[in-house]
């Protein structure tokens, strides 16, 4: 196999994107920003979205324009019952198990968030490592830097030797351009081929599409 470092976000990547997860995080964020910054609720969604189109995420943002702990807005934005939204994912386990690659997390929220999920899928023995939103710091994806520091602490291996999966477009586009093989994680074929080198929307072809 042509690849020696996978690199895997985890939201909307490792479980079903349709299982009402994200959009319970999304809530949280919301709360967060009344509650804690006292953003008025009307202000909320439209701030959160240019803070994601602009900074990559709506913490960066958040980051550059309020006083932010940033350990309590990422405790308090991730404290949902992960059990409410998936379970324990044996197939997957396996798939992953099977593939002869350094397999890394690599995600905009924390290793803590990376870990729960894991742990919830049933994935706690199928990933060598994190790189989460603080490793990254003051970056996040898809900023080019964020891949730069992905590869550094995954021991500087070639790009071409590498491959992400991440269901973010823009995330896969910016993989591409830094010469990191990406594959778009989406139940439905995207409406632009170019954001990607591949496609998966059933994690048992992953063999085959790395073969």
């Amino acid at each position: 196999m042509k690849f020696n470092t996978l690199f895997f976000d985890v939201d909307d990547t490792l479980y079903p994107a349709d299982c009402g997860l994200w959009q319970a995080i999304k809530a949280r964020i919301g709360q967060y920003m009344q509650e804690c910054l006292h953003i008025p609720a009307e202000q909320v969604p439209v701030l959160r979205q240019q803070y994601y189109e602009k900074y990559g995420t709506a913490l960066k943002g958040l980051e550059f324009n309020y006083p932010v702990d940033i350990k309590k807005y990422l405790d308090y934005v991730h404290d949902v019952p992960l059990e409410r939204y998936f379970s324990p994912q044996p197939k997957l386990a396996s798939v992953l198990q099977a593939i002869p690659a350094r397999k890394i997390l690599f995600t905009n929220a924390n290793a803590n968030h990376a870990s729960r999920i894991v742990h919830a899928l049933g994935l706690e023995t199928c990933f060598d490592g994190v790189i989460d939103v603080e490793a990254m710091s003051p970056y996040c994806k898809p900023m080019p830097e964020s891949f730069e520091i992905a590869l550094h602490l995954a021991g500087d291996p070639a790009p071409a030797q590498c491959a992400l999966f991440d269901d973010l477009p823009r995330t896969t586009r910016a993989a591409h351009a830094r010469g990191i093989f990406s594959v778009l994680i989406s139940a439905a074929l995207p409406e632009d081929a170019s954001c990607a080198d591949a496609w998966l929307s059933d994690w048992s072809q992953l063999p085959g599409l790395l073969g």
